[in-house]
């Protein structure tokens, strides 16, 4: 890969890093806000969920006009604005400003998971893709072993709100290279008649059965994942044993597995092929999946080697996942088609959590139950995930097979 494609893909981690820490953050800190703001769990869970269902929202819109700008343009203006609700985050003074700071700072979010990926699509082949989207989903793997813990440590030696005002900090440095390292891309605005009104773009999704494919594959690898995630700490804690610190090492040595697994995995992707990558960390990843909604009590070594296997196999499917449904758009359409992409992801992250979070109950001993019928609807989510993978190809290919089935067909789109 060339000397500038792994400086812009360095840009886009750093930016992914301050995204996802910012996001995770606020969950550890729940604690401290439920006391400080005297509110609710239910409450506080509005402030965890506003991010989410705000990204998912602005992410569709996002779909009707991402495509008219150039992308450098409008990475830099949602990642001020993204940084701008982080700082009002951390100046909170009571629940209603930070459920509204947690608004802003998911409108803006929501768009800039879909401009990276656009970004990263326009700007490497397909033959490197794989690899580019290790390098950035290492940004993911960077805030589950710093970004998180440090925040910690920040709110603990400090106060709450300095976590908030090291990821603002960190953002302004960040934003100085995204105006030296990123460059201009307008050539998806230059042909015009391939990208249509907002109505062309929902019949464009709606003809296009690759790219359906593509957001279905992206829906199950969100239900496998988000009915797990959430209850993860809790169900260590309550029902094998963990302390509220033995936990924070599931993160810790999670995500810094995950550091050197994408970058390697992306690689493979590239050199034996998205869907066969994809087909096997999502099989072993039944394996992790069975045994984290089904423990008890074990040794700390036994259940981190899990927990790590669990972080290695969600990163692992989702390197090769985000080539292929990158690769299903072309350039005039990408930045459409991953708004819609990311309001997939966002809303279906969501409601993973919410249809777990009605299943699973405590009992009278202040055990979890029913986590393991989560984590079989995640299996067979994840099974049927496979076949999705290995029916998604490139725009190109879909394009030429739409050529040779119906010559006249006004089905295109990418």
């Amino acid at each position: 890969m060339k000397r500038k494609e792994y400086i812009l893909l360095l840009t886009l981690a750093l930016i992914q890093f301050t995204h996802v820490m910012d996001f995770m953050i606020i969950m550890p800190l729940g604690n401290q806000l439920m006391k400080l703001f005297e509110i609710s769990p239910q409450q506080f869970g509005f402030i965890v969920s506003a991010y989410t269902i705000t990204a998912g929202i602005v992410g569709f819109t996002g779909a009707f006009f991402v495509d008219n700008f150039d992308r450098k343009k409008i990475l830099l203006a949602c990642y001020l604005g993204f940084l701008l609700g982080t700082l009002a985050c951390g100046f909170s003074p009571n629940y209603e400003f930070m459920l509204l700071a947690r608004i802003l700072t998911g409108a803006f979010g929501g768009l800039l998971s879909t401009i990276l990926l656009s970004i990263v699509g326009d700007a490497i082949p397909f033959e490197r893709r794989g690899t580019a989207m290790g390098v950035v989903t290492a940004g993911f793997s960077l805030a589950s072993v710093f970004g998180v813990p440090f925040g910690n440590y920040l709110a603990t030696q400090y106060n709450w709100h300095a976590p908030f005002f090291f990821i603002a900090g960190a953002g302004v440095f960040i934003a100085m290279l995204i105006l030296k390292f990123v460059p201009f891309m307008s050539e998806h605005i230059q042909d015009k008649s391939r990208r249509p009104d907002m109505m062309g773009v929902i019949r464009r999704l709606a003809k296009n059965m690759n790219q359906r494919r593509a957001l279905l594959l992206m829906g199950l690898m969100m239900m496998a994942q988000f009915s797990i995630i959430p209850f993860i700490a809790a169900y260590m804690e309550k029902n094998v044993g963990f302390t509220q610190l033995e936990v924070t090492y599931i993160y810790l040595f999670g995500g810094l597995c995950t550091v050197f697994s994408s970058p390697l995995v992306g690689r493979l992707a590239d050199k034996i092929g998205k869907q066969k990558v994809y087909g096997i960390f999502a099989a072993i990843s039944v394996v992790p999946l069975y045994l984290i909604t089904n423990m008890a009590p074990q040794p700390i070594w036994m259940v981190l080697i899990v927990t790590s296997l669990f972080f290695i196999v969600i990163s692992g499917r989702m390197v090769p996942a985000m080539a292929l449904i990158t690769s299903t758009a072309i350039p005039q359409n990408r930045g459409s088609f991953m708004s819609f992409n990311s309001s997939v992801q966002q809303l279906t992250a969501g409601v993973a959590a919410f249809i777990a979070g009605g299943i699973v109950t405590e009992n009278a001993s202040g055990q979890l139950e029913n986590y393991e019928i989560v984590g079989y609807i995640a299996i067979v989510a994840c099974i049927i995930s496979i076949w999705a993978a290995f029916r998604i190809v490139s725009a190109e290919e879909y394009n030429a097979s739409l050529e040779v089935k119906a010559p006249s067909a006004d089905v295109k789109a990418g």
